[in-house]
């Protein structure tokens, strides 16, 4: 195996993507504009019904964003001011931002060394009397085992709400991430493995209260035009966006399953070496949305694979308790919360798309073991 020079690995190549299914795009993008009916509507209904079956819920709530489908669902489940809602510290910033938009507080957790997930024992020390609910995160598309999560919110009666945002279609045990029946968050973000062509995201439940919830709260609180029964807001998905949905949700598992074959070989490759690959998990429990590995050198990586045309990212660089935007809940600084610390300085994310090609995936690996 050898280098290739000239060679460009892109971190994510949406463009492969559109081309391997764009005459399925265009003919469903041509459908919508011909119908002129753009915002919700059959389009979405079909795509709510779609989604709801693959992942084994009972409803799917299509809503603007993955950050709306995170805040619709905190005021589903009653939270708002002078709750505290537990988080992980590593995960994006709108895990805790749909927490402070509800006027609840976030609370910081570390997280697991080996699987990046909420450490449970941390998560029960910063317990209160104000702790309403917990947010545990299916981080970098990894199914996360919610056992002593469930057994912690049951000791303490707290909401589970899921983000869900990296974890489309995995799952542990035989159920999918999304069929748990709890409150289940989804971004269609256009990186995400079931991306959109623009913002999107969708609430799944098999509670009818939370699903009607997070209906009238998406569109004004309005069960009717002009009629409104709660303040809500505008979260609605577009016509364009479903119907690009409902093409991509067809094409999931095979995608996923080429990012696990590029994991593998990720992986294989890096055993043993001073670069620390991801566990791979089970099958069906990892859809490598981002192949996050660990090294101490990881600037110095991160710099030798980008002279080599290699895109690299970090996901993420700093832990939300450290975040600007959180120095105001008075959390000590470095050292609070060490394990997401640590991990923010050594993680570094390798190029992970369906449409790799060998070649990218063989040069990839050899920059590394040349490193």
């Amino acid at each position: 195996m050898n280098t290739i020079v000239g060679l460009r690995v892109p971190f994510l190549d949406l463009k492969a993507q559109y081309v391997s299914i764009k005459e399925e795009i265009q003919e469903a993008v041509e459908a919508v504009l011909e119908s002129c009916h753009f915002v919700g509507g059959e389009w979405v209904e079909r795509f709510e019904d779609e989604f709801a079956r693959f992942v084994g819920a009972k409803y799917a709530v299509s809503v603007g964003s993955g950050t709306a489908a995170l805040e619709l669902a905190l005021k589903a489940a009653g939270i708002g001011p002078d709750d505290e809602v537990i988080v992980p510290t590593n995960s994006f910033f709108a895990t805790a931002e749909a927490v402070s938009n509800v006027g609840a507080r976030p609370v910081f957790a570390d997280v697991d060394p080996a699987t990046f997930h909420l450490d449970v024992a941390s998560a029960e020390r910063v317990l209160t009397p104000k702790t309403r609910a917990i947010i545990p995160v299916h981080l970098y598309g990894r199914a996360a085992d919610l056992t002593e999560v469930e057994r912690l919110a049951a000791e303490h009666h707290l909401e589970i709400i899921e983000d869900a945002a990296q974890a489309h279609g995995v799952g542990r045990g035989g159920v999918k991430v999304g069929g748990s029946g709890r409150l289940t968050c989804f971004s269609f973000y256009p990186g995400k493995n079931l991306g959109a062509y623009g913002e999107g995201g969708a609430v799944t439940s098999n509670d009818p209260r939370h699903a009607e919830a997070i209906r009238l709260l998406r569109e004004h609180g309005s069960p009717v035009k002009y009629q409104h029964v709660m303040v809500g807001t505008n979260a609605r998905l577009d016509a364009i966006q479903a119907a690009v949905l409902s093409i991509k949700l067809r094409h999931l598992d095979r995608w996923n399953d080429l990012r696990v074959q590029h994991a593998r070989a990720y992986a294989e490759a890096l055993a043993g070496s001073a670069i620390c690959p991801p566990a791979l998990g089970a099958d069906g429990e990892h859809n490598f949305h981002l192949f996050v590995a660990r090294t101490p050198k990881r600037n110095a990586l991160k710099t030798f694979l980008h002279e080599r045309e290699i895109d690299t990212g970090i996901h993420y660089p700093v832990p939300l308790h450290l975040t600007e935007a959180y120095q105001a809940l008075g959390y000590p600084g470095r050292g609070s919360l060490p394990v997401a610390e640590r991990l923010a300085d050594q993680i570094l994310s390798l190029p992970m798309y369906a449409e790799l090609s060998e070649e990218q995936v063989e040069h990839v690996i050899r920059c590394l073991l040349d490193f």
